[in-house]
């Protein structure tokens, strides 16, 4: 005897159900302001689904309790995630004085309180220590792997994390606003740089602890908070999330472009190394890009006057 479908299988009566989309070859980068609460998991895949997407992923986490800017790659933009890592960021976070937690934000459990609060003029003078390559602890919940597993995964286990401190660049470091209880900063820094740990130790510093109750990112790299866009525009209609899309080679900015003929570029586009004629040969930078009538070919290197390519795509 057959059994009878299962209820949750049946189709209720008068109504049916829109086929998924079909996923598409989509390439470029969304710059999403992503809001708080929302994982970096979760904001790939609502930017994802927006464009029916093959394939995305984003360029640096982004913790649920921050908001700002994520930018988002998709298809071939996927190549060039690296350089926008590897560039500058910048935030405005705003650390609550008194109390310093396990995880340095407001998430976290309460492990020290202090009475004293700081004054403008005490924080003021203290930023030149945080400012220029610092040595700094990463926060015990970080994603930084110990022995293959993650920070927070042993953290969140009971386990006593023990991080080595690390160089790290913070190339400016001011006060947007102060209160008593508060006070409001905005941080431009380096890859790797934890704007809870700056909190951490400006709060040990001044001997008034601190952790971060507001964290919001503004730059990536080549990307600015004025160019993100915002979940309910992308949820809006398939035109409003496609108008959004920038090119893949809008995250190459800030390396060299060498424009290359026809030819050269079939060459690389097979994995074969071109030769490069002219002065304006970018030869001292470490990365360079190549396009042929607009168009992104490959990413390579310059050695011994030949672009040897890396990367190489399929626009």
């Amino acid at each position: 005897m057959t059994e009878p479908a299962s209820p949750d299988l049946l189709e209720p009566q008068g109504q049916s159900f829109a086929p998924r989309p079909k996923k598409r070859d989509v390439h470029g980068w969304v710059v999403l302001d992503k809001p708080v609460g929302m994982t970096s998991t979760h904001a790939v895949a609502v930017v994802k689904r927006a464009f029916s997407a093959k394939k995305a992923g984003h360029a640096g986490t982004l913790d649920p309790l921050a908001s700002g800017l994520l930018p988002i790659a998709l298809g071939e933009a996927t190549k060039t995630v690296p350089f926008v890592m590897d560039g500058r960021k910048a935030y405005q976070f705003t650390v609550a004085w008194g109390t310093q937690t396990d995880t340095d934000d407001a998430e976290g459990r309460v492990i020290a309180t202090a009475e004293t609060r700081p004054d403008e003029q005490a924080i003021t003078a203290l930023l030149p220590q945080f400012t220029g390559t610092i040595s700094q602890v990463p926060p015990k919940f970080s994603a930084i792997k110990i022995a293959g597993e993650r920070a927070y995964d042993l953290a969140r286990d009971g386990e006593d994390v023990v991080l080595e401190a690390r160089p790290v660049e913070i190339d400016a470091l001011r006060i947007v606003s102060h209160s008593p209880e508060t006070t409001t900063f905005e941080a431009e820094c380096g890859k790797g740089t934890y704007v809870r740990a700056i909190a951490r130790d400006l709060g040990v510093a001044l001997g008034c602890l601190g952790h971060v109750v507001h964290l919001r990112r503004t730059r990536v790299g080549p990307f600015a908070i004025a160019d993100a866009v915002s979940v309910e525009t992308l949820r809006e209609s398939p035109e409003s999330a496609a108008a959004t899309l920038l090119p893949v080679k809008t995250a190459l900015s800030l390396i060299p472009e060498v424009v290359v003929h026809k030819d050269a570029a079939m060459r690389l586009k097979r994995g074969q190394s071109v030769l490069l004629r002219g002065r304006e040969v970018p030869i001292e930078s470490p990365a360079i890009y190549a396009t042929s009538g607009g168009v992104l070919i490959a990413i390579g290197t310059v050695e011994q006057g030949e672009l040897v390519p890396h990367r190489v795509f399929n626009l």
